[in-house]
């Protein structure tokens, strides 16, 4: 199995914005990632790290690295990155509430 960890250390009350940019909708079908070959599951865990600021993590798990490399390839994939950054006019997004964010991938052992 292959995990992707993603953490973001946002401004206290802002961690229901990332929250709800990556959780399902109400209503809504299977999103493209959960339709992906070799995709498992996705947790979101939240922290009160300390005052004034939040800590959320978002941990995907795949079946193996290949399908998570097929998944960033994916025109799906690189359609939703690219439309993100022309709504930002030309640059990658940052809301200003985002103070880090730090992602590792990672090869399950045991």
């Amino acid at each position: 199995m292959f995990v992707q960890i993603r953490k973001w250390i946002v401004t206290e009350g802002n961690s229901l914005k990332i929250i709800e940019r990556f959780s399902k909708k109400p209503g809504q079908g299977p999103t493209m990632l959960e339709q992906r070959e070799g995709f498992i599951g996705r947790e979101l865990l939240v922290k009160n790290v300390r005052r004034g600021e939040e800590e959320v993590v978002m941990i995907i798990r795949w079946e193996s690295e290949d399908a998570w490399k097929a998944w960033e390839k994916s025109p799906e994939h690189i359609a939703g990155h690219k439309a993100k950054i022309k709504e930002h006019g030309g640059k990658p997004p940052k809301p200003d509430f985002v103070i880090s964010m730090e992602h590792g991938n990672y090869t399950v052992v045991e």
